[in-house]
């Protein structure tokens, strides 16, 4: 494992729990290099040159801007080994040039430290330099996850896209929606059951026809009323009235293709 981050440590330890050998954990901090190496019964490294050339697979769960930096040092006397980085945005050609095997191993999923991720159904997304590569991947990746896909780097990068709108857009809105409930006294706990609500619903239904709220229904009383509130913070009354349009324009456009 060539990274000890969040991904890194869900990953190592999925591959642990499902009988995989983790021989290293290399990391440039030795305490992060340590804590993961000591939970998946590793060796702990901080220096590229002390990692072993005999690993049949090498997984570089690096940050996207540290990956192509880091190669030429961490690839160098281990060209024969499979590389994957596991990615979204970055390109399966960034092993171009260093080594011979190579391709991507893309877990989409939002990791921490603290939660430990259930594999079972999470999407994993490969890609392999050729065939014979990405039918290894797919047969890594089935050990941990049921839902494995094949997918090249262009659609890969539209995957990170909607992720980051799916997944980190939404989490900023929780932000702001707790930092105004605690100016009011007010608990973000509240908004809990409603936020499991909306993911929920959109099991079942279309995102589209699971939209709700007064821009949705056209209410513009409410949107006036919302937007009088904010007045005292012109950046998130910007962002209400913006994506409050675009709903809006959104829900016409359908409405005339009916």
């Amino acid at each position: 494992m060539v990274g000890a981050g969040r991904l890194a440590t869900n990953l190592a330890k999925a591959f642990y729990r499902k009988g995989f050998r983790i021989m290293q954990v290399y990391s440039r901090t030795e305490a992060a290099a340590q804590a993961l190496a000591q939970q998946v019964e590793a060796e702990a490294v901080t220096s590229a040159a002390a990692l072993q050339a005999r690993a049949g697979l090498y997984v570089a769960a690096l940050p996207d801007d540290v990956l192509p930096r880091l190669l030429p040092q961490l690839t160098q006397g281990r060209e024969a080994g499979l590389w994957v980085h596991t990615a979204g945005s970055v390109g399966i050609q960034v092993w171009e040039g260093h080594v011979s095997r190579y391709g991507v191993f893309y877990p989409m999923q939002t990791f921490s430290k603290e939660c430990e991720v259930d594999f079972t159904h999470l999407p994993i997304f490969v890609e392999g330099c050729d065939e014979e590569c990405a039918e290894f991947l797919r047969a890594v990746a089935s050990v941990l996850s049921r839902d494995v896909y094949t997918a090249s780097s262009e659609q890969r990068r539209y995957l990170h896209l909607s992720a980051v709108l799916a997944c980190n857009f939404s989490n900023y809105l929780y932000t702001l929606a707790s930092d105004l409930l605690a100016r009011h006294g007010l608990p973000f706990s509240a908004l809990l059951p409603l936020i499991d609500e909306t993911a929920r619903k959109v099991h079942a239904v279309a995102p589209e026809a699971a939209q709700t709220g007064p821009a949705a229904r056209g209410d513009v009383t409410t949107m006036e009323e919302h937007l009088r509130l904010l007045s005292g913070n012109p950046e998130l009354q910007d962002l209400y009235r913006r994506m409050s349009d675009a709903i809006r324009r959104r829900q016409a456009s359908n409405e005339q293709h009916q």
